[in-house]
This record gives C-alpha cells, sequence and structure tokens, in this order.
C-alpha cells in the first residue's frame, strides 16, 4: 500500500545528502505564517503541509511572491480553506521565492520491470506535458548523471540564458547520484521520490518540493547487473550439433515435420541427420525410426520437434535418454493458447530442467546456425555466412532480418526464434552470443521482458563484448501506477528502456529497417572513433538532405572542411564544385575522380567518417541503354560497359577505403531497392560492404557506430 510523506517530512528523510533545499518554516496557522514570513523575508511563498498532499499546483495550494504580512495571512487562510479531510494537514510552509527562471524536476522511481530508477528532466507545471525526461537503472556515478543531462532535449535551458549563467552540471548530477542510492528512508520503503521543481537559481539547482512516496509492500529487484556467468555449453548443442533428429518428420511437403528436414538437408548440414516418423517411413532419403529410442546414444544432440502437444513430454524424456541435449520445440498449443496451456508448458519446463536438457520454445519457428550449415526451421529462407547472430522472440522478425541478410548479401552466424521463450529467453541467447566466437554483432527482437535483472546482465555482458542492437515492440506508458508521483508518470516503460540501452551501450532501433542497417553498419564497417563526418556527392540534392540528417543528430556533428583537404580536392576537380562539406563533386568527375576524392577524405585525419553519395548514377543510364533497343550499336554497348565498370570501381573504392584508412565510409542510394542489380549497389554487396536505401538511413547507422564509440570510450 502506498503513502505519502508530508513535503516538511520528505524534505527531512533526505537531509545530509547532496541536496540544497530552501529554507523554510512550518506554521500552525495564519498568525505563524506571518511571524515566519517576517523572519525569512519578503517575498515568501505559502504552502499547504500534509502528509496526503500531493501535486499542490494543480490543486491551488500554493501561493506565490507575495510581498507583505496581509498577503501572507489571506494566503494562508486560502489554502486552509481548500484542504480535505484526507489531506492530513499539518500547517503552511512559509518559504523565500527563490530567483530562477529555469526549473528541472529529479526525482526516483520503482520500475516493475528492471526496479529503482533516476529521473531528470525539464520542471514545473508543464512537466507531463513537455516530458523531456531522461531515465537510468539506479545506482548511477557521477558520470552516467552527467549524460543524463546531455539527453534532454532542451538543451538550451542548460547553457546561459537571460544573463543566468550555465546550469552547474555537476551540481545536478551530485543530486542524482545521491537520489538514485535512496531505498529506503526511516519511514519505509521508498517507491518514488519528486523534488519538483529543482530551481536554477545563480546556476545551482536548490529544492523547493519535495515529496516522498512509500510502499510498505514493495520489494526492491536489483537492478544492477551481476557478473559474468558460466557458458551453458548446451547452447553448442543447439548452435553447433554433431548430429540432429527432426522428430514427427512427415512424407507431405506442406508440413512442418517435412519442410525442416528438407531445410536440414537443404542448406548442406555435414552432421548425422536422423527423423522418426510413426510409420517409419523413408522421406528426404531419410529412413526414419519409429521412436527415439530406436536411435543410436550418441548420435545427436539436437532435436527439433514437429509433433502435437501431447506426446512432447514423451519425446523430451526419450530425447534425454539418447543424449540429446537440446530441443527445439516448433509445436504449438502451449503458453499461447490460454491456462490450461501455459499450464502444460510449466509442467514441461520443469520436466526440461530435471532432465537436463535446454528447451527453445515451445511455438517456436527455428535455429539457423552457419558456421555448422545448419537450417533447422519451418520457413525460409537460409541467409549466408556472417558475423551478424539474431534472437527474437517473434519467428516473423526473424525471418525479416534473414531476408535482408540474403538481399544485401550481409551474413548471420547465428538465428534463433524463441517462440513463448518458456525455459530460455532472449536474455539467455544474448549471454552466449557474449562470449560466441562466430558472432561479431547480436542483434535482437523482444516484447515483454520477465525478469529485468537478469535482461540487464545479459544485455551488459553483450555490450561489454560486441555491439548489440535492439528492438523493442509493445512500449507502453506506465503512469498510471503511480499517481502521486511526476516521476512515475514521467519515468514510462520506453523511457526507462530507452534510458537502459543508453547506460549499457545499446543500440535501441525505431524499426526493423533501422536494426538490420545498425546490425550491418557494424558487420561491414570498421569501428567509428569520432562524431566528425564528411559527405560525398555526385548531386547537390542528396547532399544537402544529408547534411541535415547529420546536423539534427544528437551524435553526429558535420565536419567543416578543413583547408589543406578543400585545397587537395581543388586540384582534382574543377572551380564549380562546393568546395565545403557537403563535397559536391557537381558532375566534374573525370574516370578516377570518386576513388581518388574517397580515398584523400577518407584518409584525412579530421575525418572519422565519410557518406558517399551517388553510385550507381551512370549504371541507371546504361539500364536505358541496353535496354533501349539499339544496343550494342551506335557506341551504346562501350558506354554501357564503361558506366557499369565505373559503378563497380566505386563500390570497391568505398569498401578499400573504409579499410585501408580504418573509417566508416557508408554508401547510399535508392536504386538498391528501385534497381537492385545496378552495378553500384550489386558491387557494394560484392565487395562485402553494404548499400543504405537513403541518405537518412546511412546517417542513423552511423549515429549507432559513433554512439558505440562514444559508450566504450567512457567505460
Amino acid at each position: 500500500m502506498q503513502r505519502t510523506l508530508s513535503e516538511e517530512q520528505s524534505k527531512q528523510a533526505l537531509a545530509g545528502r547532496s541536496i540544497r533545499f530552501a529554507p523554510e518554516v512550518l506554521a500552525a496557522d495564519p498568525d505563524q505564517a506571518v511571524v515566519a514570513a517576517e523572519e525569512l523575508g519578503y517575498p515568501v511563498v505559502v504552502k499547504l503541509c500534509g502528509s496526503n498532499v500531493s501535486h499542490k499546483t494543480e490543486r491551488g495550494l500554493v501561493r506565490v511572491g507575495l510581498p507583505d504580512a496581509a498577503s501572507v495571512r489571506s494566503a494562508a487562510e486560502a489554502v486552509l480553506a481548500l484542504a480535505r479531510p484526507d489531506d492530513g494537514v499539518s500547517g503552511v510552509l512559509i518559504a523565500p521565492v527563490i530567483d530562477g527562471t529555469r526549473e528541472l524536476i529529479a526525482g526516483t522511481n520503482v520500475d516493475p520491470t528492471f526496479g529503482p530508477t533516476v529521473v531528470v528532466g525539464v520542471g514545473g507545471v508543464l512537466t507531463e506535458a513537455l516530458a523531456d525526461v531522461s531515465v537510468r537503472l539506479s545506482p548511477i556515478d557521477h558520470l552516467t548523471a552527467l549524460r543524463m543531462l546531455d539527453d534532454l532535449r532542451s538543451q538550451g535551458l542548460l547553457g546561459p540564458v537571460r544573463g543566468e549563467p550555465s546550469v552547474d552540471r555537476d551540481a545536478v548530477a551530485e543530486v542524482l547520484v545521491s537520489l538514485s542510492n535512496v531505498r529506503s528512508v526511516p519511514e519505509g520503503v521508498v517507491s518514488s521520490i519528486d523534488l519538483n521543481p529543482l530551481i536554477i537559481s545563480c546556476g545551482k539547482p536548490v529544492a523547493v518540493d519535495a515529496l516522498v512516496v512509500l510502499d510498505d509492500g514493495l520489494s526492491l529487484p536489483d537492478a544492477s547487473p551481476s557478473t559474468h556467468s558460466e557458458r551453458d555449453s548446451r547452447f553448442d548443442a543447439l548452435f553447433d550439433p554433431a548430429g540432429v533428429v527432426v522428430v514427427g518428420a512427415s512424407t507431405h511437403p506442406g508440413k512442418f515435420g517435412f519442410v525442416s528436414l528438407h531445410n536440414v538437408l537443404a542448406s548442406g548440414y555435414q552432421g548425422r541427420v536422423q527423423a522418426t516418423n510413426r510409420e517409419g517411413a523413408t522421406i528426404l532419403g531419410i529412413e526414419s525410426s519409429t521412436s527415439l529410442l530406436e536411435i543410436a546414444p550418441g548420435t545427436v544432440d539436437l532435436a527439433f520437434v514437429c509433433t502435437p502437444a501431447a506426446t512432447v513430454p514423451d519425446v523430451l524424456v526419450e530425447a534425454a535418454a539418447i543424449g540429446v541435449r537440446a530441443v527445439f520445440l516448433a509445436s504449438a498449443g502451449y503458453g499461447e493458447a490460454g491456462e490450461e496451456g501455459r499450464s502444460a508448458q510449466d509442467e514441461l519446463v520443469a520436466l526440461a530442467e530435471d532432465l537436463g536438457v535446454l528447451l527453445i520454445g515451445p511455438n517456436g519457428q527455428g535455429v539457423v546456425s552457419t558456421p555448422s550449415s545448419l537450417c533447422a526451421q519451418i520457413v525460409a529462407p537460409y541467409p549466408p555466412s556472417g558475423s551478424i547472430s539474431v534472437v527474437s522472440q517473434s519467428g516473423n522478425l526473424v525471418s525479416a532480418f534473414l531476408n535482408w541478410s540474403c538481399r544485401s548479401g550481409v551474413g548471420v552466424a547465428r538465428a534463433l526464434s524463441a517462440g513463448n521463450a518458456a525455459a530460455v529467453g532472449v536474455g539467455d541467447v544474448l549471454r552466449y552470443y557474449a562470449d560466441d566466437r562466430a558472432t561479431g554483432v547480436a542483434l535482437a527482437y523482444v516484447e515483454g521482458i520477465p525478469d529485468g535483472s537478469a535482461f540487464v546482465t545479459a544485455v551488459s555482458e553483450v555490450t561489454q563484448r560486441k555491439p548489440l542492437v535492439l528492438l523493442k515492440g509493445g512500449s507502453t506508458a506506465a503512469g498510471a501506477r503511480a499517481a502521486a508521483s511526476h516521476t512515475g508518470s514521467l519515468a514510462t516503460d520506453d523511457a526507462t528502456f530507452s534510458g537502459m540501452c543508453r547506460q549499457f551501450g545499446v543500440s535501441r532501433a525505431a524499426s526493423a529497417e533501422e536494426a538490420f542497417d545498425a546490425a550491418a553498419a557494424f558487420a561491414t564497417q570498421p569501428p567509428a572513433v569520432g562524431d566528425r563526418v564528411a559527405v560525398l556527392t555526385t548531386a547537390g540534392g542528396w547532399g544537402v538532405l544529408a547534411a541535415d540528417a547529420i546536423t539534427r543528430h544528437r551524435e553526429l556533428t558535420l565536419l567543416e572542411l578543413p583547408d589543406d583537404l578543400r585545397r587537395d580536392i581543388d586540384g582534382l576537380l574543377p572551380p564549380r564544385w562546393s568546395r565545403s562539406n557537403p563535397i559536391d563533386l557537381a558532375g566534374g568527375e573525370t574516370r578516377d575522380t570518386v576513388p581518388t576524392v574517397l580515398d584523400l577524405v577518407a584518409g584525412h585525419p579530421a575525418v572519422d567518417a565519410v557518406v558517399f553519395l551517388g553510385i550507381g548514377i551512370q549504371s541507371n543510364q546504361a539500364r536505358m541503354l541496353r535496354e533501349g533497343g539499339r544496343h550494342p550499336e551506335e557506341g551504346i554497348g562501350r558506354i554501357v560497359e564503361y558506366h557499369e565498370r565505373q559503378d563497380r570501381r566505386f563500390a570497391e573504392a568505398a569498401v578499400a577505403a573504409a579499410h585501408e584508412h580504418r573509417t566508416p565510409v557508408l554508401v547510399a542510394t535508392e536504386l538498391v531497392v528501385a534497381f537492385p542489380d545496378n552495378p553500384g549497389p550489386a558491387g557494394m554487396v560484392a565487395a562485402g560492404g553494404y548499400c543504405f536505401a537513403s541518405a537518412e538511413r546511412a546517417v542513423a547507422a552511423l549515429g549507432h557506430l559513433v554512439a558505440r564509440w562514444r559508450h566504450v570510450s567512457r567505460s
């Protein structure tokens, strides 16, 4: 049950911490209020004080800027008259007016998934309306607190304003660190704390109001990541099995039992493949067994199960008996099918635990592992080999990522649909990816997170070792659960999740396309080592849009073109080129201009990254020449071959410049969607690069690279 402390009690509970409160006096009646005002000095503020009084401004329980005794008496009488029977009124608080035009809010809240959080944002009466807030999991250190301030959109409020100095960020950070360590006070367990507003006076934060909400029934999960856990070797049986058995293989090409066996064989898996079928039929050349117990022990360590739910407990027992260590359960009819299904699912999890078998699913789509040429799943496709490892609570998202892998040529190492995630969730798989040598980049999709502490541990372990791109579905507001608290309404599920991602260096994507773009950038580009971006374009409009996107991006800086680089480019282009960043070639390029300028720009010490636009234009014209009915006559064949050869060279030059200079070079053109066989984007695939569908998408992906660099460099 929640209960609130009065403003006076709240401030007393927080006394002795790095929080500066305005001086104040509690007066029992209007006469005492006048005496207190005389002692403090005018002008003053009068506020109703009570153990159940919250949101005083909204209720009209605050009077500000009172200049004399008469106004103080009148205000005290007015706010006392507005008191409700259940307010628990103890009197009125009298405090001097604190000069300052800027207001922040700081506080804490207990998130139901991740536990205690700390919040900072733009405060005052428009707190919820603006919702300019930054959240982190508690406790935090001073550097993390400073980064929280960097997250706020209203950065102008933190600088000099109307003759007032900049906000003392270190002083605000001290308040946040102090708050993040408050889990309880003598009166009970803390559910939330509001310091609203924190008035910025002469650059320093002064708390003029405080509200502490207690919850006697609250249990506090530990939101901090635990130490690295032992690697679960059973995942080796899942991703790199010595042998696979498809349980419930079918002779019907339309059934999962046929498709899954077919896909295992079609992917070129070199281990032993076996199957079970009630009739013992020969399927796709495999002589099936009628029972798992007919299979020689120790010959398979992964079972892919397609049988009805009622048969699965017996399947698990038999699988364990022959040495199977991992079971992927495609069978449905469990947690997604109502209360009875959830009960059966719980029993299945308990059985698998007793047997020591790693259980994936149920209701899953499948598992892919290109290092073992394994495609044990009930849908296509099988992707090219690479370094991206996928785990998802949605099979559809796994398919989408694999489809983009096939289309782009940026390969996948592992991919897993967690299904209902009854025994093994996304976090468990991420912990495996953290130490997996085949995984260079982790890519995950999540919806619900049943255990926030365990998930944070997994996220922390991955991001300490390699990039993690995360896409979340189903974000919802959580303000209703803490109506008494401003911080409770501000620290929504999504704000808390975003704060967790920034805190631990996760690249959170806003869409599936952005998620794969970011993963592909991590997989194909050298690590970023700075935020200064140069744009190289063969046409002006694209460069302008790219420059706009870079300027808007919080992580990136549009480079001011260095004088020596400008002089070097002057020697390669006619005078009409832009002579600034974006570097617009303005149609002045000759045969070798683009590769030469690309190499020059990427190799300059002031350039941290390059966005290259305009690849494929020549080949697009060549396509029309080829298809126009006169190819290869009238010299058309020769010019078509030249244009196509040039765009392939440009693609190779972009990839080579990135790797030679260890500078990200991101290439973008809409032709990758409109005409994917164009030698420009196709040349990127052939060269081992990745082509973005627009400048904006390339900039978004580059932002993830730079954010990762910042996190690693500050860790």
